[in-house]
């Protein structure tokens, strides 16, 4: 991946990707996003979405690499995968913003489970 471009469905390639200022990298999901012609509400917040998402894959994150793989093979674009585990991920994040008092490791537990179960069909129909 070039710094200047940022591509959902080939993906950056890891250490290059994890070498960028995480200013960089939001930067470069949002311009793909403009570049494309693909719209939203809150731009800049899906591109945070994406750069947390693209750094768990390129960290190797095992339930973010197995549910990406997963969601693939049952026929996701990749790009649609990575909106798959953003939806599951910003699931836990809002929880923890809002219940600042929940225990941090079961959180991560019950993520790392949503994403192990995290199948095509759920997130289609809105139960990922």
């Amino acid at each position: 991946m070039p710094h200047s471009y940022y591509d959902p469905d080939a993906g950056p390639a890891p250490k290059e990707w994890l070498s960028l200022d995480e200013g960089e990298r939001i930067r470069l999901a949002q311009s793909f996003h403009v570049s494309e012609r693909i719209k939203g509400p809150r731009l800049k917040m899906h591109a945070v979405i994406h750069v947390v998402v693209e750094n768990q894959l390129a960290m190797g994150f095992g339930p973010s690499c197995r549910a990406l793989a997963r969601l693939q093979a049952q026929g996701l674009s990749r790009h649609d995968a990575v909106h798959a585990i953003g939806s599951v991920v910003m699931d836990f994040v809002h929880e923890g913003i809002n219940s600042p008092t929940s225990d941090a490791q079961s959180m991560q537990s019950r993520m790392n489970e949503a994403l192990d179960a995290l199948t095509e069909s759920s997130w289609r129909n809105g139960n990922a």
